[in-house]
């Protein structure tokens, strides 16, 4: 049986529905949007520059792959193991570790990059 060949245009289409089927179905990335769209939002009023954008989109971007991976995995182990099995939790587990750990780390940059301006704005209305 030849494989089936989708188109690029199919392709994108697939992959939105991946994404969209993460967003419905898992809570922490609905956490995730909220705390990145907050973050883009505050970038624009405090005006950072473009470096600090470029760490900002990139710590929004691994947060949103690791998740979308973690579900992968969560949807592919529970179709494979419906029971419960020792590996099954290991690659589970270690697929959310993988998602803390870019959670993690988006909030350290979030702090790197957000404090200083957050400080002088708070300064400047309290005079």
């Amino acid at each position: 049986m030849k494989p089936y060949r989708s188109t690029l245009l199919r392709a994108f289409g697939y992959a939105m529905t991946g994404i969209w089927t993460a967003v419905q179905r898992e809570r922490n990335m609905k956490i995730h949007i909220a705390a990145a769209v907050s973050c883009f939002i505050a970038a624009a009023l405090l005006q950072l520059d473009k470096i600090s954008w470029l760490f900002l989109i990139s710590a929004v971007a691994a947060v949103f792959i690791a998740e979308l991976v973690n579900t992968a995995v969560e949807a592919v182990i529970d179709l494979v193991s419906p029971a419960e099995h020792p590996l099954a939790r290991v690659a589970k587990d270690t697929a959310a570790g993988a998602s803390l750990v870019a959670a993690i780390y988006a909030a350290a940059v979030g702090i790197l990059i957000f404090w200083e301006p957050l400080m002088q704005w708070v300064r400047s209305i309290t005079g």
